[in-house]
């Protein structure tokens, strides 16, 4: 087999201590046993009129579920705008087209109609919403977002339900949700108002009470001290300060603190609120968390390696990821990250890594940064992707093009093994899901089905042959599911092993035929730089990286590799668009162990007999001694790219395509369209390089063609634990 080994891992890190906290070093995370289940796509991070988006919500369900005018239809969807409060109506609808028994159509009101214009400053509650008209979040939750998803999921056949973007005390901002009371069985027999104004918080056979509670209690951007009006909220924790804490506001009955070491504080306690109340049914998931810069001790920034640390600590069971493949990604700076980004008591801080790496942040691309770092310690921590929805920037919703977002499903998703039997998908089975890691996100449909199999083999009757394996792989994918073998496991797993052990590998990607959700047929302009003819609607799958890291054990909170900043501003990116290396980086932020192992590409993978879009790759790790970890990504474009890929095929600074510095575009788009067609070669709104750039004055790769031009897939880690050695104590 042709395998291709890395020279160097890549880079990552932090290092600001956060003083005082001590919580449990090691928790052991335990899981319910398999049953049947199917990998299902779906997004839990983005926006309507309610919080800072453009369009109602029957329109975005619709958008991104529909499998025929839409044809990226998510299969599981969580509608999720921002805490704190808004002042518009996403319930009412834009057209006719979005019409429904209990939600007409009316003319002269839609999506951006405010609340006092249409249920009357009056039913605005708590301070101040009937003066300023503003709604609180929680309301709007309560009483008027869960009623109509639960009116669309029953009355569309859909697994819908409510989460949020918080606005995060102490940090930026978190996908989550708590999913008591939402969509309940009984549902499945309930008939659904025929008539307009029908379905509302009183007549909804389930509510989002817990979530709204939880927005009330403990998002920053929530400063009403009503205790939610009739429902009389206290926030308190068992075991806590509460009203014993400084910032505790006892008319409020809930934490105020909402900066720097406070409001982290404050965030802890709202995990630990979710553990307490609703352990099994909630998920804390930080978004875009690099792009808000390092933790901000004076304000609410960005998250240290330390944050995500005391998260998974105080509540393993719901702070379980990130979102370090961000949303935004046909904005001017891909996902919104970008150099001098944030000010801190009046200096410019970059986004943490200074931009993303293609499309991802440097969290999660760095090999041997923070992910492997928090890996490297065999903590639950995964990877996932969503779009962040809110707008197409200078074009209308319905444009394909963008120089903003993509809609949920089009451009990136995370694929959810839900172990839901013989049961339609429900909110708990995809939460559930979510926390067991057993998932993987790619961008541009990339691969749409992947089977991850580690088995261990030993001498004798206990041995395993790569063709076993490989079977089990190719079986698992062509079914879309995974494998239930004793001995063996898949992402999110861990394999339990003697020393000496030999670990068979199998993996099995599916590179779809056809096209993609692009709208672009012409070449990709970043392959073209080297001779390679693709449409950038028809990618193709150029290889896999295999990366492993050693398990060392959980770090000690207050000790010296606890905590620290990942590098700032050109201490890490430089103005050239290059990085510094891992030993630039704190300790507390790495794990050097980690590199990249093998890469497989089409001169190493096989196809598998009848289904030629389906590559699969298989090898072994011999003699196991150590507890240690793999994980895959993957990309479509080759090592040695012009300013996208490095030598050993890591992903470059997203610098050299983001238009919110032309001087440093560095790849041309020659691509003439014909006249009154946008999409066969290189569109109107692709910007133009300015001087400083090696093509000033070219069209140049930006918005989304630089985001169609470049894709890759993340799978999430199978752990080996060798019998003896460092426990991987985060995982069943």
């Amino acid at each position: 087999m042709n395998c291709r080994f890395s020279k160097k891992p890549l880079v990552l890190a932090v290092a600001t201590v956060l003083g005082g906290l001590t919580m449990i070093a090691a928790p052991q995370v335990a899981f319910a046993a398999k049953a049947a289940g199917t990998y299902a796509t779906g997004d839990f991070h983005n926006h309507t009129t309610c919080s800072d988006g453009s369009i109602s919500m029957q329109k975005l369900v619709k958008k991104v579920t529909d499998k025929v005018d839409t044809p990226w239809g998510l299969d599981w969807f969580v509608q999720a705008g921002h805490g704190g409060t808004g002042n518009r109506n996403c319930t009412l609808v834009e057209d006719d087209t979005l019409s429904t028994d209990a939600y007409p159509f009316v003319s002269g009101t839609g999506p951006t109609t405010t609340w006092t214009a249409s249920i009357g400053a009056g039913a605005i509650k708590g301070n101040n919403g009937a003066s300023s008209g503003n709604m609180w979040r929680w309301q709007s939750i309560q009483e008027f977002q869960y009623p109509l998803i639960e009116y669309l999921a029953t009355v569309k056949n859909l697994p819908l339900f409510i989460g949020m973007e918080s606005v995060v005390a102490g940090h930026e901002h978190t996908s989550m949700s708590v999913i008591t009371g939402q969509m309940p069985d009984a549902l499945d027999f309930a008939s659904m108002p025929t008539t307009p104004g029908g379905q509302t918080f009183a007549s909804a056979v389930g509510n989002a009470t817990a979530l709204a509670q939880w927005s009330y209690c403990f998002d920053r951007g929530d400063t009403d001290t009503s205790r939610g009006a009739g429902n009389n909220w206290n926030c308190s924790v068992t075991g806590s300060a509460n009203a014993g804490d400084a910032n505790w506001n006892a008319t409020a009955q809930k934490l105020t603190g909402n900066n720097g070491n406070a409001g982290h504080m404050k965030t802890v306690e709202a995990l630990k609120w979710m553990k307490e109340f609703h352990p099994n049914a909630s998920y804390y998931v930080p978004a875009h968390l690099e792009r808000a810069g390092p933790f901000n001790p004076n304000g609410s920034n960005g998250f240290n390696i330390e944050h995500l640390r005391n998260f998974n600590n105080a509540a393993p069971k719901t702070a379980f990821g990130f979102e370090t493949q961000p949303g935004h990604g046909a904005s001017a700076n891909r996902g919104e990250y970008q150099v001098n980004r944030n000010t801190f008591d009046g200096v410019k801080v970059d986004s943490v890594g200074g931009t993303t790496y293609g499309g991802t942040g440097v969290y999660g691309a760095q090999v041997g940064g923070v992910w492997d770092a928090l890996l490297g310690e065999g903590r639950n921590w995964w990877f996932f992707a969503s779009s962040d929805w809110h707008n197409r920037g200078s074009f209308g919703p319905d444009d394909r093009r963008s120089t903003q977002d993509f809609y949920p499903g089009e451009y990136q998703r995370t694929a959810v093994m839900v172990r839901h039997g013989a049961d339609k998908l429900r909110p708990q089975t995809i939460v559930d899901g979510l926390r067991t890691g057993n998932a993987y996100s790619a961008s541009g449909q990339l691969i749409d089905r992947m089977a991850f199999v580690a088995c261990a083999s030993y001498p004798g009757v206990g041995n395993r042959t790569n063709s076993a394996v490989e079977t089990l792989a190719k079986d698992a994918v062509l079914d879309n599911t995974d494998i239930d073998v004793a001995g063996c496991a898949t992402m999110g797993e861990k394999l339990k092993v003697r020393p000496g052990a030999e670990i068979v590998v199998a993996i099995v990607v599916r590179d779809p035929d056809g096209s993609n959700y692009s709208p672009y047929t012409f070449s990709n302009p970043s392959l073209k730089q080297i001779g390679i003819d693709q449409p950038l609607n028809k990618p193709v799958l150029d290889h896999v990286d295999v990366i492993r890291g050693l398990v060392t054990g959980y770090k000690t909170p207050g000790a010296a590799d606890y905590s620290g900043e990942w590098p700032r501003n050109t201490n890490w990116l430089k103005t050239d668009g290059t990085t510094a290396d891992l030993s630039a980086v704190p300790a507390a932020a790495k794990n050097l162990s980690a590199a990249i192992m093998k890469t497989f590409d089409k001169g190493a993978w096989a196809t598998v007999q009848g289904h030629p879009e389906y590559k699969s790759m298989v090898f072994r790790i011999p003699a196991v001694q150590a507890s240690q970890y793999i994980r895959l990504r993957g990309t479509n474009l080759p090592a040695a790219v012009p300013f996208e890929t490095d030598a050993s095929g890591n992903p470059l600074s997203d610098l050299y395509t983001n238009a919110g510095d032309r001087s440093k575009l560095s790849i041309p788009c020659t691509a003439v369209h014909s006249t009154g067609n946008q999409f066969d070669g290189c569109p109107d709104h692709l910007v133009t390089a300015t001087t400083g750039s090696p093509i000033a004055g070219q069209k140049a790769v930006s918005y989304d063609v630089a985001a169609w031009s470049d894709l890759w897939f993340y799978s999430n880690p199978i752990y080996v634990e060798v019998t003896g050695k460092t426990v991987v104590a985060g995982v069943k």
